[in-house]
């Protein structure tokens, strides 16, 4: 059983220039206390040939670590995360305009629980230009397009907090009861 529910993702800025900042407000419950931070990564999809073209566009954590401002309380949370636009020098020109893919991704002591996948398309307004698009992308008229209506989410399990302090406190009951058997 999961610890956090990601409730809603509603992408803020949609549709957007194609180097506007990506921004999410991101709902996530959280059921039990949690003793680590949990991780919030936005990933672009450069090139559905390459993982080489993914980009981390923001990477932030939320939670009770002593060193981050934001605490996580049992209960309901938001926040609205921002990212950057991806890094156009990383992507080959010919997967520029057109469909690709960008993930949010949700992890618990650097263990993917949860990641929710957009298609998103990255195409001009002007039908002009859609018919005939130059030999290299015009970023100033590109329209960048989420469709935020139909995301893929895929859920992984993962030891939480309290499943491990169980298995430890199985651990050391078997070791309590090897060392009963060995002074009997």
């Amino acid at each position: 059983m999961s610890l956090v529910n990601l409730v809603n993702v509603e992408i803020l800025n949609n549709p957007s220039g194609y180097f506007d900042n990506f921004q999410f407000e991101i709902t996530f419950e959280v059921l039990s206390e949690l003793q680590e931070d949990l991780e919030f990564k936005v990933i672009y999809v450069g090139s559905a040939e390459s993982t080489n073209n993914d980009q981390v566009l923001e990477s932030v954590m939320v939670g009770p670590g002593i060193s981050y401002v934001i605490v996580v309380p049992v209960g309901v949370s938001k926040f609205v995360l921002e990212a950057p636009a991806p890094k156009v020098e990383l992507i080959p020109e010919s997967d520029i305009v057109g469909l690709t893919v960008m993930l949010l991704s949700c992890f618990y002591r650097d263990k993917e629980f949860i990641r929710v996948g957009y298609y998103v398309n990255n195409d001009y307004v002007d039908p002009e230009l859609r018919e005939n698009p130059p030999s290299s992308p015009d970023f100033s008229k590109l329209c960048r397009s989420i469709l935020a209506e139909k995301p893929r989410v895929t859920r992984f399990p993962i030891p939480w907090d309290n499943l491990e302090e169980k298995q430890e406190e199985k651990v050391q009951d078997q070791d309590m009861s090897e060392v009963m058997n060995i002074e009997v």
